[in-house]
């Protein structure tokens, strides 16, 4: 570092809300000779510890009033953090009006966003919006040249380690530094504030969007190697990838933080305490197999059964706590993540031994009913839409053919609906006995998709040795309607017995009449569920 670049530090106003580090901070800075100006809280518990404090009010000659509402936000403040101290006139300024140098700002802000997190009235939520320590914070941050601004007690360390190596000063490349860290850290406060309250006033859009997030995990590249990426988490409570416990394996890449959160929430539809067990495969973010079972490695052995090829290197979702049965099943191929709400000791010591398959732990599921915001950019905005929270209720399924589904082919086409909701369309779902045995994804025609999945079925049966392709008696799923008679022809030829789809195109009665003539039953759901 540059020896012009270093400013001393003589005067440190510290004003925190979270208190972790305070007491060490305060002995370092006191050890250093650095006077320390303090309010409230802080000030307590560093004269608690016996280090010399300067009360804020004592500095000001200005007490603290309106329940601590004014304390900080006084020239004698605000002045000694702004002040050029290479400006003659600033200089006469400070002189003249017995305003001292404030060299190191360490505040951080009221918890806003914790406490809208804990479900906390309108009132309180706005009690904890901190005004003083974003204005100073930003005083501070623009003067960069002169003051030291920290608001993470992460960076304590660095900034102590450095005074002590120079003697008491910073280096203008860590003032810098912490500059832009406290500018993002007032936008996002900033961020959580205006979206919490567009909330309230039941702005779902508001006219101006901030998004904000805090970068988690630099990747090693993005979904290729000449793309850079990194994962950033938000605000959202949601159970999912950005809260769960990775017990084991290597570092998740860009591809495996989106086929797990795919694979996560694609399983979450299967609520385990009223449907059972339930995997989900997915590869490239679409599913490959999906099954339920009376037993988890038996939900495993169906889902895997349905496409054996596709399911090496993939990403397993379970929907309860993965077993020591499941889990050798699993580490017979190669699996890149296992994602389940728990992992008993023995299952954990079986993944263990492939040390870099990844193994996420969530403590839970998503709400697949709970809404959200999801969030794509393009070139000069972003798309923003509800999350596709629905599904169609078993009432307002309208049998449209002559033949209505029987029990086992109603409950085997509300499970294929459910995963066709997640698979890219155009998207065609095969599903015999609560498992999945043929997915036709992300085509342009959708009878391309039907073609796939049959063919995917026939795979399956060839793998297990046998001859009758696995479609043959299975029902199949349609995200979005037939717009021609040809794709549900193309289902019926693979042997379905029985069609799940939205309805609502000009030829309704056409795809009616072919699946009469088929002996098809089929049912509409007036939802579609594009998924791009």
């Amino acid at each position: 570092m540059s020896r012009s670049d270093l400013q001393a530090v003589t005067r440190a106003l510290v004003s925190v809300s979270d208190k972790t580090g305070l007491v060490d901070l305060g002995k370092a800075l006191a050890d250093l000779n650095i006077e320390i100006l303090s309010t409230g809280g802080s000030a307590k518990m560093l004269t608690e510890a016996g280090i010399a404090v300067t009360e804020v009010a004592d500095h000001t000659k200005f007490p603290e009033m309106m329940d601590g509402r004014v304390k900080t936000l006084h020239p004698k403040i605000h002045g000694g953090i702004l002040a050029l101290r290479d400006n003659e006139d600033h200089v006469k300024a400070m002189t003249d009006h017995d305003i001292g140098a404030i060299d190191l700002v360490i505040v951080n802000l009221y918890p806003f966003e914790e406490t809208v997190a804990k479900g906390a009235d309108f009132h309180t939520c706005i009690e904890n919006i901190d005004i003083g320590g974003p204005a100073i914070i930003r005083f501070a941050a623009k003067n960069y040249g002169f003051v030291t601004v920290v608001v993470d007690a992460k960076d304590y360390s660095a900034v102590i380690d450095e005074l002590k190596e120079t003697g008491g000063k910073t280096s203008l490349e860590l003032r810098k530094k912490l500059a832009a860290r406290a500018y993002a850290r007032t936008g996002a406060y900033d961020a959580a504030i205006s979206n919490w309250y567009a909330a309230q006033l039941g702005e779902t859009f508001p006219d101006r969007l901030v998004l904000a997030g805090t970068r988690q995990q630099t990747l090693r590249y993005g979904e290729n190697p000449h793309q850079s990426a990194a994962f950033y988490a938000n605000d959202e409570t949601r159970i999912g990838v950005a809260s769960a416990t990775q017990i084991q394996g290597k570092e998740l890449s860009y591809n495996n933080f989106n086929d797990t959160d795919a694979a996560l929430e694609l399983v979450a539809e299967f609520a385990p305490a009223t449907i059972g067990p339930a995997c989900a495969i997915i590869k490239h973010a679409n599913p490959c197999g999906v099954a339920l079972g009376s037993s988890l490695v038996e939900a495993y052995k169906a889902a895997f059964a349905c496409d054996t090829t596709s399911a090496f290197g993939g990403i397993v979702a379970l929907n309860q706590t993965l077993d020591a049965a499941t889990a050798e099943e699993i580490v017979r191929i190669f699996t890149e993540v296992i994602i389940a709400p728990d992992a008993d000791e023995d299952a954990r010591a079986i993944i263990a031994a492939k040390k870099n398959l990844r193994l996420l732990l969530t403590g839970g599921l998503p709400d697949p009913a709970i809404g959200g915001r999801l969030v794509k950019s393009l070139a000069g905005g972003y798309l923003i839409q509800d999350r596709d929270n629905q599904l169609t209720a078993t009432p307002d399924l309208r049998v449209v053919t002559k033949r209505a589904p029987n029990a086992q082919e109603l409950k085997d086409l509300k499970f294929a609906f459910t995963i066709a909701k997640h698979v890219k369309s155009n998207a065609i779902v095969y599903v015999r006995n609560g498992a999945t045995v043929g997915v036709g994804a992300g085509q342009m025609s959708r009878i391309d998709s039907a073609k796939i999945a049959a063919s995917k079925s026939l795979d399956a049966a060839t793998t297990a040795g046998e001859t009758t392709p696995w479609a043959k008696g299975s029902v199949v799923a349609s995200d979005a309607f037939f717009p021609f008679a040809d794709g549900l022809l193309a289902a019926a030829e693979a042997g379905a017995t029985a069609v799940i789809q939205p309805g609502g195109s000009m030829r309704d009665d056409e795809v009616i009449a072919a699946a009469d003539d088929a002996g098809l039953a089929m049912v509409l759901t007036g939802m579609r569920h594009f998924r791009h």
